[in-house]
């Protein structure tokens, strides 16, 4: 993170030196890279925490905050680099071409080694992360590109068009992570495991005579939380049924954490429509 924010402030005074929107736009993203990591890194070590009396389930959504906080910072950021962008092409002006490409270049080996750090990590909260040094490095990339093009054409509109191009890239990224994180934040269904699937996997359950009042959800985005009532056949053994069906639900869909309420008869709150069975 160090190398980042040092190559953070070298862009930045670069890119006001040279006059380049592509190199100002990448300290910028990296600014905001150098953020999003320490962020990140907090609500990891935050996300390791035991749970207690207030947070029962522990503070693994730490992480999806983390991940939708980032995803909010990179839409709005590169929101105004579009604006600035624009502005540009409306207006050239002149950009240093060979300064440009020698400092994006070095802000694009910082960028690659800092991606190569974060491989591995599939939360959301890393995915975040990763996105931001991914949107960095597309920016060195677009800034060495508009140089090439400054240089061997004078074409300084080059510089304002690829920032729109990367631009473009980064708000589709960043919408998915915000729309994703948003999603496990309001505790949808994880993508692979839906309530459907779940009843699907318990039809054939020894001793299940219905499976309902399902609900998935995840907190950190990976892994799938489920809770559900379970009818049970006149002749079912209770043990024996709730044993089946967590092994059923762990083999069927990955499902390590779920809370089975055994039901002998009609189900327990029979006056809300959707805790009956079917």
């Amino acid at each position: 993170m160090a190398v980042l924010l040092i190559f953070t402030v070298i862009e930045a005074v670069g890119g006001w030196w040279v006059n380049s929107l592509a190199l100002l736009s990448d300290a910028v993203h990296m600014a905001a890279d150098s953020a999003a990591l320490l962020l990140a890194l907090v609500a990891i070590r935050l996300s390791a925490r035991p749970p207690s009396a207030r947070l029962t389930y522990g503070n693994g959504r730490w992480q999806t905050l983390a991940a939708f906080v980032n995803g909010l910072v990179l839409l709005l950021l590169t929101a105004g680099l579009i604006v600035e962008a624009l502005h540009r092409l409306w207006q050239p002006e002149v950009v240093e071409g060979g300064w440009m490409l020698v400092i994006a270049a070095v802000g694009g080996l910082a960028n690659l080694g800092a991606l190569v750090a974060l491989t591995g990590g599939e939360s959301l909260n890393e995915r975040g992360a990763r996105l931001h040094v991914l949107s960095d490095l597309l920016g060195s990339a677009a800034a060495m590109m508009a140089a090439g093009l400054i240089l061997g054409f004078n074409w300084t509109v080059a510089d304002p068009l690829l920032s729109l191009l990367v631009s473009a890239l980064i708000l589709r990224s960043g919408w998915h992570l915000t729309r994703d994180s948003a999603h496990v934040l309001l505790e949808g269904a994880p993508p692979g495991v839906s309530a459907s699937q779940v009843r699907k996997a318990l039809a054939d359950v020894p001793g299940v005579a219905d499976a309902h009042h399902v609900h998935v959800w995840s907190l950190n985005g990976a892994e799938p939380v489920v809770t559900l009532h379970v009818q049970l056949t006149a002749q079912a053994e209770s043990e024996a049924t709730l044993r089946a069906v967590h092994h059923r639900l762990h083999d069927a869909l990955g499902i390590e954490h779920a809370t089975v309420q055994i039901e002998a008869d009609v189900c327990i709150a029979p006056g809300q429509t959707h805790c009956l069975p079917g």
